[in-house]
């Protein structure tokens, strides 16, 4: 999964929210040079991973992508999917996406000395430019998989992506209703969490294309 739904999965605990948000960052024993929590982050956080990269469902969708991303077809089936949490923000947590954002930009600069070199670089133009937010529009996927393109190994074919996006749109979407309540159910199940979820959950009117 990408950022948002990392810190999403974090439960009530800012050191799990913060390890869970830096876990890519921070390679084999690294977690050891951590606080208590933030390991337990970390740790939470390659443990998602790993549910998800192993999911029959998730497999599934990423093949959608994979002309032309290849191998790397689940990362960015994992940026589609924080869109879908993004934009029917309201389905899966009782606070508002802002007020959440807010809260976890707040939790993030408290514990800026905690935060390996690579994520301090980067968090505040993160910040600045309302990355967890910008997921729920199609533009702001665009965007980050655009930038994940020039900067990282994933392939620059962000167009192509979203074409895909537009075209599978209702068939991804559902891929991501039917996966997201079992990695919620594993995360709260093998970690003790609890996340803080609406007490309806039901589909929401808007649902169309951002």
């Amino acid at each position: 999964m990408n950022f948002l739904a990392h810190v999403y999965l974090s439960g009530q605990s800012d050191g799990i929210l913060v390890g869970n948000f830096i876990g890519d960052s921070v390679k084999g024993k690294k977690y050891l040079e951590f606080p208590p929590e933030i390991q337990q982050g970390i740790l939470i956080h390659r443990q998602i991973d790993s549910f998800t990269d192993n999911h029959p469902v998730v497999r599934e969708c990423a093949r959608h992508f994979s002309v032309p991303y290849g191998r790397y077809a689940g990362i960015v089936t994992d940026v589609v999917f924080d869109h879908f949490l993004a934009k029917y923000w309201g389905n899966w947590h009782a606070e508002t996406l802002p007020a959440f954002v807010r809260r976890v930009h707040a939790i993030l600069f408290s514990n800026f000395g905690h935060l390996p070199a690579e994520v301090k670089r980067f968090l505040p133009f993160f910040v600045a430019h309302r990355r967890l937010e910008s997921y729920a529009c199609l533009d702001g996927i665009s965007e980050t998989l655009s930038i994940m393109g020039k900067r990282t190994t994933l392939p620059d074919e962000a167009d192509q992506a979203m074409r895909v996006l537009y075209e599978e749109f209702f068939q991804i979407k559902a891929a991501f209703d039917l996966f997201f309540p079992e990695l919620i159910a594993f995360v709260e199940q093998s970690f003790g969490l609890t996340l803080k979820q609406p007490v309806i959950h039901r589909l929401s009117a808007d649902d169309v294309v951002a």
